[in-house]
């Protein structure tokens, strides 16, 4: 299989180099900026692409790699910093700009060749630079510009090395798809050899070398995560898989029932059911600081779920549904960072108990992981169900937690999920649900004053979550939702609606 090596100098793009990459079936890693030479060679690149990032070359310290990579005979991409990186490593010059470019810019092709094959002679591209190259190295020459940009596209074709000042992976570039796939294609003569059919067999042949005899744990959660993961690794070892779901009481309305059902009927996977939903409210009485409720979670969590581990015998593996994105933020050559928030997952549970871990996703993102759970079978409503925060509806109540807020916000995010369905927005929107705000107000209902809750309704649009975007819902069906949630929930007499995207709000209120 060809692969794709992306040596990233921390921009905040690099995800999406990895994704445009696999959306034309070949396989790519992102891996930092300083892997040895040694561990390249190791992992047999067919082409490098060299990512953007924030820091200036000219800087103390910036980022650096090994000229040798320029050595490896294979092509090479750099975009943005990565351009910037190999001019000046190849004996170019690069200066700090006196027009710095961010945003929009227009791409004038001088000399299109391989890499702008097929592009208009201008179009939008997406640039993000405050220094500039000055000169380019010997061997190079310019194939497009912009107005502030001399060398906004460079090749050199002898040995196979490219450059581009702009980001093509973005959406902004218009004719950014079309760059990859010439670098990929024409430059590289890449096979479009990697798809979730492939993917599937392969790692069905991984599992099953890597647990051999032995049982595997996996905690279901009755996301599309969880259950990808937990059907494929049944596919692979059938009843050596145990599967783990513990009912916190911070479930959606019927969800219990719901996953049970799944999970023993349609998939005929066995199943441990753990009624946890005292426990963990018990824990939670009086606490409102949303950070001490992820944690009294996430321990509790780990407690209860150690204990029903430690029942089945045997056990020497512990499945989770870890994504590559995750596997990406875990590797800190990006610097340190702030929580934002702790997320709620088994921490160190597979050291505690002895488990070693297996994590058939830890390759994909999200989008691909809904098409290997096509691939494996599974239907549009759990492959393409929206995310739910792990400690629940707790980080969906404001405030404490009690049994009877937990009630009446399971009945309004019910309607709220089920008008949006109807109304055909619940697959066109990444999240849409209902937050609990610790706020009372004055209402009147069949000519009697009422004093109760605030509702507040959540709907965004965003690829992978990193951002996002308040979705504009058409005003009939806000006002429907609103009147059905006031009418039929008692308890709350006035919805709102949240017209904030992120940055600057997250997309969870807690």
């Amino acid at each position: 299989m060809d692969k794709v090596l992306i040596l990233d100098f921390g921009s905040q793009y690099t995800q999406l180099i990895a994704r445009r990459i696999r959306e034309q079936q070949v396989y790519s890693e992102i891996h930092p900026y300083n892997l040895s030479l040694e561990k390249i060679r190791a992992f047999a690149p067919k082409a490098i692409v060299l990512s953007g990032g924030p820091a200036s070359i000219l800087a103390p310290g910036a980022p650096n790699m090994s000229p040798e990579i320029f050595e490896l005979g294979v092509p090479i991409l750099g975009i943005c910093y990565g351009l910037q990186l190999t001019a000046h490593l190849l004996g170019g010059k690069v200066l700090p700009s006196d027009k710095r470019e961010y945003g929009r810019a227009r791409l004038k092709v001088t000399s299109a060749g391989d890499l702008l094959h097929g592009l208009p002679e201008e179009s939008v591209v997406w640039m993000s630079h405050g220094d500039r190259v000055e000169a380019i190295p010997p061997g190079f020459e310019i194939l497009g510009r912009s107005e502030n940009t001399d060398f906004c596209a460079i090749a050199d074709t002898k040995r196979q090395i490219y450059g581009v000042q702009f980001h093509p992976e973005v959406v902004h570039t218009t004719a950014g798809k079309t760059l990859i796939e010439n670098f990929l294609f024409r430059i590289a003569k890449l096979k479009a050899d990697w798809n979730m059919a492939s993917f599937l067999q392969e790692e069905k042949a991984k599992i099953r070398a890597q647990v051999g005899d032995s049982k595997v744990i996996c905690g279901l959660s009755g996301g599309v995560d969880s259950t990808v993961a937990a059907v494929l690794i049944h596919e692979a070892i059938g009843d050596q898989l145990e599967c783990i779901f513990i009912n916190n009481g911070l479930l959606r309305l019927n969800e219990a029932e719901k996953v049970q059902e799944t999970f023993r009927e349609n998939f005929k996977i066995k199943l441990h059911y753990v009624d946890a939903s005292k426990r963990f409210l018990t824990g939670l009485k009086g606490i409102s600081d949303p950070e001490a409720k992820r944690k009294i979670i996430g321990r509790e969590f780990i407690a209860v779920f150690e204990e029903v581990a430690k029942e089945i015998s045997g056990a020497r593996f512990l499945a989770q549904g870890t994504l590559y994105p995750d596997v990406i933020e875990s590797v800190s050559f990006k610097g340190p960072s702030a929580t934002i928030k702790s997320h709620h997952n088994v921490g160190g549970l597979p050291e505690k108990m002895g488990l070693k871990l297996v994590e058939p996703l830890r390759e994909l993102f999200k989008d691909e992981v809904r098409l290997l759970g096509q691939e494996l079978g599974i239907t549009k409503t759990l492959t393409h169900r929206q995310p739910f925060p792990g400690p629940g509806l707790a980080v969906r109540i404001l405030g404490e937690i009690t049994q009877e807020g937990i009630d009446i916000l399971r009945q309004a995010d019910h309607i709220f999920v089920q008008l949006i369905k109807e109304a055909d927005w619940y697959y066109r929107v990444w999240q849409s649900f209902c937050v609990l705000l610790p706020v009372k107000t004055v209402g009147v209902m069949g000519d009697e004053r009422t004093y109760e809750n605030v509702l507040a309704l959540r709907c965004v649009e965003s690829q992978d979550g990193m951002t996002a975007d308040w979705v504009p819902l058409p005003a009939e069906l806000l006002a429907k939702i609103s009147n059905r949630i006031i009418n039929e929930v008692k308890g709350i007499n006035r919805v709102v609606y949240d017209i904030s995207s992120k940055p600057p709000a997250t997309i969870e209120w807690e």
